[in-house]
C-alpha cells in the first residue's frame, strides 16, 4: 500500500465541506457538516428527519481464512468555541473559574480578531491484526468512548490586561464499530464493516439538531487494507463475481479502491461517491476544502479578498489561516500549472451507425433507435445493467427497472437514453426534463422487457 496516496484522499474526504468559499462565517458556512454525519441512535429514532445514526460498507476480498484485515473508522468530533468578552478587564486571572464575561460572535484584540466557531477535531478507532478466519468465527466488536471536554484560553490586549476568552468544549461521544465476513464462494469473502453512534440523550425529543451534531461523528469514513489478498471492484467487477457484488448493501457509504493503481490491498468507504483509485491532482498546492471545486478558481477566488475578509479567514481557525497564507504565497508558475490539464481521456466503444445530421440545425431527439437488433423507442421499459466504466451512483441502479424518456445523440454523435426509474418518487420531475431524476444509459447497458 502507498501510504502517502491513501492519506492525501482519505485527508481529502476528511475536511470535504469543512469551510468552504468565502471561508469566512456566513450564509454559505452556517451548515456545514453535510457528509458522512452519525448522529446518536436515540436522536435519529425520534426525529424522523434523515439524520443517520449507522453507516455500513460491505465489499469482496479474494483471499484465504489466513488473510489479515485492519479497519480504520475515522471522523471529525466538533468542538464549540465560545468567544467572550469580560466585563471588567483584569490585570490576574483567577485561580478557580473565569472573570464575569458576556458571549459575543467576534472579538478584536491586539489588532486579531477571533469569532465563534465549531472547530474539529481527527478521530481514528482501528481494529487490527484481524483474520477472515476470525471473522467468520464470529464479528469482532469494538466499543470506543471519546470524553467531553472544556478549555479555556484567557485574552490579554498589549497592556497585559485580560479582555477576553475563547472557551472550547466538546461533548462525550460513544459508538462502535464491528466487521463481519462470511465465505460467498470459495477463496471469495464478503466484508461487512459497521459504525454506529450510541451516545446517550437525556431527552432526544426536544434536544435541538445542532446540540445533536455536537454528540456526532462527522465525515464518517472506514479505510480496509488486507494482507495476503486482495479486493473486488464494486464498480467494474469480474462477470462472475458481479451476482456476489450486487449483492452487497452499503448504507451512507461507497468503497472504492484507493493508493496505486495496480494494488488491490486498501478500500476507503466513503460519504461521498468516488471512482476507483481517486487521486489528488498533483498541481493542487493544498487542501482547499472543496473537492468538487475547481482549485484555479478557488485560488484566483481567495486572491480577490479584502483586508478585512482576509482578517476574517485568518480568524475562522488555524487550518484556514494556512490556506490563506498557501495561496498568498504562490509563485507565478503555480499558479500557471494549475490551468488547462487534461488527463483521463479514453476513447468509447463504436455504437451502431446512425443517421448524420446537420450540424447547422438543432438536434432532435431521436425517434427510435436500433441496438443489437432490438427496437427501442421513448417509453419503453427497460432494465439497467451499468458497465465497467460506469461511476458509482449508476451502479447502485443495477438491477432497476426504468422507462426510456428520451433517445439523444451528442455532438460527438454518442447516443444516450434518459430513464427515469421506476421506485423514484420523483419521476414525473425527470419526464418533465428536469435534472437530478433522469439517468443517462448507453444503448448497451439496457435490456429491454416485455410490455
Amino acid at each position: 500500500m502507498n501510504q502517502s496516496l491513501v492519506d492525501k484522499v482519505v485527508q481529502a474526504v476528511l475536511y470535504e465541506g469543512y469551510i468552504l468559499y468565502p471561508y469566512r462565517p456566513s450564509v454559505k458556512n452556517h451548515h456545514r457538516w453535510t457528509f458522512g454525519g452519525l448522529f446518536p441512535q436515540a436522536y435519529s429514532d425520534v426525529h424522523k428527519t434523515g439524520d443517520a445514526c449507522a453507516l455500513q460498507a460491505e465489499c469482496l476480498v479474494i483471499g484465504s481464512t489466513s488473510t489479515l484485515l485492519k479497519t480504520n473508522l475515522r471522523f471529525l468530533h466538533l468542538t464549540d468555541r465560545k468567544v467572550g468578552k469580560i466585563i471588567e478587564p483584569t490585570a490576574t486571572w483567577p485561580q478557580i473559574g473565569e472573570p464575569i464575561f458576556r458571549p459575543v460572535n467576534s472579538l478584536e484584540v491586539n489588532g486579531r480578531q477571533f469569532l465563534a466557531w465549531q472547530e474539529a477535531v481527527e478521530r481514528d478507532v482501528a481494529i487490527s491484526g484481524v483474520t477472515l478466519a476470525d471473522l467468520l468465527n464470529a464479528p469482532v466488536q469494538q466499543d470506543f468512548n471519546f470524553p467531553a471536554g472544556r478549555n479555556v484560553e484567557p485574552l490579554a490586549d498589549a497592556s497585559g490586561r485580560f479582555v477576553g476568552l475563547l472557551i472550547r468544549e466538546q461533548e462525550a461521544i460513544a459508538a462502535s464499530m464491528e466487521i463481519a465476513a462470511t465465505e460467498v464462494t470459495p477463496g471469495v469473502f464478503k466484508i461487512t464493516t459497521r459504525a454506529m453512534n450510541r451516545t446517550p440523550i437525556d431527552d432526544p425529543r426536544i434536544v435541538p439538531r445542532d446540540d445533536a451534531l455536537m454528540r456526532s461523528l462527522v465525515s464518517t469514513h472506514a479505510i480496509l487494507h488486507v494482507s495476503h489478498g486482495e479486493f473486488v471492484s464494486l464498480t467494474d467487477p469480474p462477470a462472475a463475481l458481479k451476482p456476489a457484488i450486487d449483492d452487497c448493501v452499503n448504507v451512507g457509504v461507497w468503497p472504492v479502491l484507493v493508493g496505486e493503481t495496480s494494488k488491490k490491498d486498501t478500500m476507503l468507504a466513503s460519504p461521498i461517491i468516488l471512482y476507483d483509485y481517486p487521486q489528488i491532482a498533483p498541481e493542487s498546492p493544498g487542501d482547499m476544502f472543496d473537492g468538487t471545486e475547481i482549485d484555479e478558481i478557488l485560488t484566483l477566488r481567495v486572491m480577490t479578498l479584502t483586508d478585512d475578509e482576509k482578517r476574517s479567514v485568518t480568524a475562522v481557525d488555524q487550518r484556514a489561516g494556512d490556506m490563506l497564507k498557501r495561496t498568498e504565497s504562490l509563485a507565478r508558475e503555480q499558479l500557471m500549472n494549475l490551468h488547462g490539464t487534461m488527463r483521463g481521456l479514453r476513447d468509447l466503444p463504436p455504437g451502431d451507425i446512425f443517421p448524420a445530421w446537420d450540424l447547422l440545425e438543432n438536434r432532435p431527439k431521436l425517434p427510435s433507435l436500433s441496438a443489437a437488433g432490438v427496437e427501442l423507442h421513448p417509453g419503453d421499459k427497460v432494465r439497467l445493467h451499468p458497465r465497467g466504466g460506469a461511476d458509482a451512483f449508476d451502479m447502485m441502479l443495477a438491477g432497476k427497472t426504468a422507462t426510456i424518456a428520451t433517445i439523444e445523440q451528442d455532438y460527438e454523435d454518442r447516443i444516450h437514453l434518459a430513464v427515469t426509474v421506476e421506485d423514484d418518487p420523483g419521476a414525473d420531475f425527470g419526464i418533465s426534463g428536469k435534472p437530478g431524476h433522469r439517468f443517462f444509459f448507453r444503448p448497451d447497458e439496457v435490456e429491454k422487457l416485455s410490455p
